[in-house]
């Protein structure tokens, strides 16, 4: 509905009253940026204007965004004998987003990224460790430019096990800025 006339105030009027009700915060699943589409069938991205509004009140309510835009990079790469998440994806195919009907994995990370620089005051818990764990040199590159951002480490400590020196020094540098999550 982002598309209708009054789909901002309703949604920014919901979000306000479920803080009032006792929320502490907001979670966005991966179908933002996967499955959700306006009425023209585009896909609908973290940082599409039209939802701007959602992430700054959400930080003047100084309630936080859980944010859940990407799964593991082999999830976006053809499913052949190369990709690592081969029997996985087998066993759930709704994992799956390669293709021309999903954006690629870079096109989600830099929009979720250029949500969070669009939206200084408002404090983004990434989901899966930036949902980029492959990649901890991003990640904290990222989380030394965007004050406001930090993650979780749910359901990745496959990724952060295949590199435990720099884990453990990831996890010494950024205790303040990483959570403890259960996917």
């Amino acid at each position: 509905g982002v598309d209708e006339p009054v789909w901002l105030d309703k949604a920014l009027k919901q979000l306000e009253q479920d803080v009032q009700a006792g929320a502490r915060g907001l979670k966005v699943f991966k179908t933002l940026g996967l499955r959700y589409r306006d009425s023209k069938g585009e896909i609908l991205m973290p940082d599409d204007p039209r939802i701007a509004e959602v992430w700054d009140q959400a930080g003047a309510l100084g309630v936080p965004v859980l944010i859940h835009v990407a799964d593991p990079t082999a999830f976006f790469k053809p499913l052949d004998r190369f990709n690592e998440r081969w029997d996985e994806l087998h066993s759930h195919p709704d994992w799956h987003f390669y293709g021309p009907e999903f954006p690629s994995f870079m096109e989600l990370i830099e929009s979720l990224y250029r949500t969070i620089e669009a939206h200084p005051q408002t404090n983004f818990i990434t989901a899966h460790v930036g949902c980029y764990p492959e990649n901890l040199g991003f990640v904290s590159q990222m989380l030394d430019k965007y004050p406001n951002f930090y993650t979780d480490i749910s359901a990745r400590l496959a990724e952060l096990g295949r590199v435990p020196y720099s884990a453990r020094e990831w996890f010494l540098k950024y205790a303040d800025r990483i959570l403890f999550g259960t996917d």
